[in-house]
């Protein structure tokens, strides 16, 4: 009987030690990456206001390196509150974060002096464009900066990171790839507060033809296998965009948006993502001749299932963190009803 006893207390505090890093309290969150749109539409403004989103992240401008301009903005976003109608307009509670996407050669081809005027550059035009456009919501709180810096880019982009927090005295956020995640003691940290882990585009898209670019569960495996809790707070993205690399003559053209009917309609499965147009025909502005061969990423459901409960049994998160979904599309609800898309968030916290 005592021995009994004995294996019941143990199995229950195996069982207490699992690794679920639940969090309890999920901010809701999505990304706004479109430039040429100055207004949601109306089911975009719908599924903000069901999912009772309390965070938009929106790609204000993009910035490259010219070699006779330096550095400059680009892709600037068009998106503003004045062109809402009024009983569409989301609930002025919601939190616009400026979000700015940086190619890793800015910091790879500047110098010092031209990263201190970047900083400078990057908060000016930031509050322009939120004083300008948002002007009747909360003032920003945060700035997000978003680059796929490397070891090589790696001090000029930490430099960046802290000439900006002293120029525009913001709270300071930064995306991270799950390369940086894993290996932080040679990649070091960000010296920002907080992070958002994101969890897609694991690998290069044509580095390997067989696997799902946007998030193969494997790749992602590779990469949560760290024990020890990141130094700064986490939050994380996901993704809900699905895409299509398009080849001729086994020539990358380009990638587009297609959806699975075209697919069905028009073109022979030949595995689980490649797919071969049968014959001559054109879809909105873009035209496929016979024979072309159509590589078609997507996120199922299942999938993101999967990689919720990886997230929380392998990376601890602390009580709170903001969970965003990338991006705010008219297309994700046509793939995902609004209670699903509410699971994946409840999903975090059980």
């Amino acid at each position: 009987m005592k021995k009994t006893a004995l294996l019941g207390l143990l199995f229950v505090f195996l069982f207490s030690c699992k690794n679920d890093h639940k969090i309890e309290h999920v901010e809701r969150a999505f990304y706004y990456w479109k430039s040429e749109r100055d207004r949601f539409d109306s089911i975009e403004f719908k599924l903000l206001d069901t999912l009772k989103i309390q965070k938009l992240y929106v790609k204000f401008f993009e910035v490259k390196y010219d070699e006779t301009l330096g550095n400059i903005p680009f892709s600037k976003t068009n998106l503003n509150e004045y062109s809402w109608y009024n009983d569409d307009k989301p609930k002025n509670s919601l939190q616009i974060i400026p979000t700015v996407f940086i190619k890793n050669e800015v910091f790879l081809k500047s110098s010092k002096e031209e990263i201190d005027t970047l900083a400078s550059n990057v908060k000016h035009l930031v509050s322009k464009y939120f004083d300008k456009r948002f002007e009747n919501y909360p003032n920003y709180k945060e700035i997000q900066i978003d680059c796929d810096w490397t070891l090589k880019s790696r001090d000029n982009y930490f430099y960046f990171l802290k000439q900006l927090q002293k120029t525009a005295q913001k709270e300071l956020s930064c995306t991270l790839r799950l390369y940086p995640f894993k290996y932080r003691t040679k990649m070091g940290v960000p010296p920002v507060k907080k992070a958002t882990l994101m969890c897609y585009n694991l690998i290069q898209p044509f580095t390997d033809n067989s696997k799902n670019s946007i998030l193969d569960l494997d790749e992602l495996d590779s990469y949560l296998t760290v024990d020890k809790k990141y130094p700064i707070h986490l939050d994380v993205a996901l993704p809900l965009f699905s895409w299509a690399h398009h080849y001729q003559y086994d020539e990358f053209k380009g990638f587009v948006n297609l959806n699975e009917q075209f697919l069905k309609e028009v073109c022979e499965r030949k595995s689980e993502l490649w797919y071969e147009v049968k014959k001559d025909t054109s879809f909105v502005d873009l035209y496929f001749r016979a024979g072309d061969k159509i590589k078609y990423e997507d996120v199922s459901q299942k999938k993101i299932r999967t990689t919720i409960s990886k997230l929380k049994d392998k990376v601890n998160f602390d009580d709170q963190t903001t969970v965003t979904f990338f991006h705010l599309d008219t297309i994700i609800s046509n793939k995902y009803s609004h209670e699903t898309l509410t699971s994946f968030y409840n999903s975090f916290s059980y």
